[in-house]
């Protein structure tokens, strides 16, 4: 047994002088892509300079994970002219002249990353708070069991065995509460014996962060069958979430464990000067650390082929939640289930023979890496994507609510479901800053549809900033961050982000043609003019160039400071620009198939979204 004292991992390996770093290499080794970044110092400030990437080695042959780390590295030293893999194919540190670099760090999901089973007592309180804890620390949850989740303890046992994750969270009870029930839940663990996923050549690492009283009992339950760990409680109290701790202790399994059995690991946590960290996790490391420095509050979202993330910060409170079944490949047909293609047609500017539409899913499904080769199909999948990340975003405000860290007394009623849950703690009108990133996203053909992407989806209100990540960099610079949060923040700034624009978005709802909202600009822009419910204005404004705003809502219409109360602000520019969004909150687009495709044909000529030649 190991206990929560021990120095964390963060704090294992260090950078004595961080001020003195000049070249930085970072690598983030994906499941099939290892992709390397080269950042320089450039007139006293971190800049992007060159990147590179080569296929990922964990599997056989090669079964050598450094060995893509190093054909990723020397592609971007090629590119560079710098020499920064030696003869014996090691990283070359510290920088001296055209070699080497000062610092190098690594994320990873390779391997299908970290997979995790969480269990609490109430589901809706220390499970809940066991799952936060695992998804920040950039876990996917395979399965969470609880006291109150209406299985049979013979069921709970068998889904125990089945799974095969890399390790186990196990949570409940407040401290000096009750034991038994968390006991009750050892007693399941203990007799399903729990195998890992790379096979059984070590124990199950499994972390208990419930009731500190209880632990003695846990461990006396739970023997010698797993590898146990114990740490501070993540709900010491009812109405008070303490997760650090044991994110921390998934990190450090993590090292310790996971990538330690995994081909070729143990060089490459020998070669970094920071711990490897879960590619999710870095992403929510950079998305907090952009969050605290700049005091709002932000939204982020990487939508892959199997699944979506969806990362936000509001009032300084961190949420993760993976929609393991929403994604544009893999997963395309989960997302045309739930979504129902009623919906999905809501986007799609042309008639269209559904059956057709239904093959061009399948299609997708067993052939994930294709693209779209037509104007046809790039609508039909950027609407599909909205679809996805509307649904994500659903599932991520469920779950991210008042109970992770507004300190709210909860009674044991809501807590088995018998009133209405908690507030959610994501607020769109509160919303600063929204970053996407993943294919459908990042590889847009137009900057335009990326953002209409985002707003149909996220439904911003008032003034949010739209970005996206250039080249998916974030892993990189959320373990730079722990190192360096200087360089990591003046990289995100200047490289990282391509600023879309400002979205302007008055919450309400009206009728076709009613004045939604005053608008004039000066200090940079000189239009004014009245916005339109059901109408999308877009007005050029460069990046790096910033305006004024004043905004008067029509009667019922909320710019931020509450039903019809003005409004001034400065806006940043973009690709795109400003975009007044007149469609109201919540979106409602016509039921009538004809009039829905003509309401958002003439949406997307608005923004100059698809080429005006485009016969639809």
């Amino acid at each position: 047994m190991t206990s929560g004292t021990r120095e964390p991992s963060h704090l294992i390996k260090h950078v004595t002088d961080p001020e003195g770093l000049r070249v930085i290499l970072a690598t983030d080794c994906g499941s099939t892509t290892t992709k390397a970044i080269l950042i320089e110092l450039v007139d006293g400030v971190y800049r992007q300079t060159f990147r590179g990437e080569a296929p990922t080695t964990v599997e056989e042959p090669t079964a050598d994970v450094t060995m893509g780390v190093v054909n990723a590295t020397t592609e971007v030293g090629e590119l560079a002219g710098r020499r920064l893999i030696d003869e014996h194919g090691q990283i070359i540190r510290p920088a001296r002249g055209q070699e080497g670099c000062d610092l190098y760090i690594s994320t990873s999901s390779a391997g299908g990353g970290l997979q995790m089973l969480v269990a609490g007592v109430v589901r809706e309180m220390t499970a809940a708070s066991a799952e936060r804890a695992a998804l920040g620390a950039g876990a996917i949850v395979m399965e969470t069991l609880a006291s109150n989740d209406k299985r049979k303890p013979f069921e709970q046992i068998q889904r125990i065995r089945e799974l095969r994750p890399d390790m186990i969270l196990l949570a409940g009870g407040t401290d000096g509460g009750t034991k038994s029930h968390v006991v009750q839940l050892a007693e399941l663990i203990a007799p399903a014996k729990p195998q890992p996923r790379f096979g059984g050549q070590y124990k199950m690492p499994l972390i208990f962060a419930g009731n500190q009283e209880a632990a003695p009992l846990v461990e006396e339950v739970l023997g010698a069958s797993v590898e146990l760990s114990i740490v501070p409680n993540v709900r010491p109290q009812l109405e008070r979430e303490h997760l650090g701790p044991a994110r921390d202790r998934v990190h450090d399994l993590f090292l310790e464990h996971v990538m330690a059995h995994a081909p070729g690991y143990d060089k490459l946590i020998s070669w970094a000067d920071a711990p490897i960290m879960p590619t999710p996790g870095a992403v929510g490391d950079i998305l907090r650390t952009i969050a605290e420095r700049l005091g709002i509050n932000a939204v982020g979202v990487d939508i892959g082929g199997a699944t979506t993330d969806v990362f936000s910060v509001f009032g300084g409170v961190f949420n993760r939640t993976v929609s393991a079944n929403l994604g544009m490949s893999y997963s395309i047909s989960n997302v045309l289930a739930e979504a129902t293609l009623p919906k999905i047609l809501r986007w799609v500017p042309y008639d269209c023979d559904e059956r057709e539409l239904r093959n061009r899913v399948k299609n997708k499904m067993i052939r994930p890496t294709t693209i779209p080769q037509t104007l046809d199909a790039l609508m039909f999948e950027q609407a599909v994507a909205r679809e996805a990340l509307r649904l994500s975003y659903v599932q991520h405000q469920q779950f991210a609510t008042t109970l992770s860290g507004v300190q709210q007394q909860r009674s044991i009623g809501d807590a088995f479901g018998q009133q209405s849950g908690p507030q959610t703690i994501v607020n769109n009108m509160a919303l600063d800053l929204l970053v996407a990133s993943g294919g459908v996203l990042s590889h847009a053909p137009r900057m335009e549809q990326t953002a209409m992407m985002l707003i149909d989806a996220f439904e911003p209100e008032g003034i949010t900033r739209l970005a996206k990540d250039s080249i998916f960099m974030m892993p990189h610079l959320g373990v730079l961050a722990s190192v360096h949060p200087r360089a990591a923040m003046e990289v995100f700034e200047r490289d990282c982000l391509i600023y879309l624009g400002t979205c302007i978005a008055p919450k309400g709802k009206g009728k076709p043609g009613q004045p939604v909202c005053r608008y004039q600009f000066s200090s940079g822009l000189t239009e004014s003019g009245l916005l339109h419910f059901g109408e999308i204005l877009r007005i050029p404004l460069d990046v790096g160039q910033t305006a004024e705003v004043q905004l008067e809502p029509a009667k019922g219409f909320d710019v931020g400071e509450g039903p019809g109360k003005p409004r001034i602000a400065t806006i940043h520019g973009g690709t795109v620009g400003v975009i007044l969004d007149g469609r109201g909150r919540s979106l409602e687009l016509p039921t009538d198939r004809t009039l829905c495709r003509q309401v958002v044909k003439s949406w997307n000529q608005s923004m100059g979204m698809y080429p005006e030649s485009a016969d639809h």
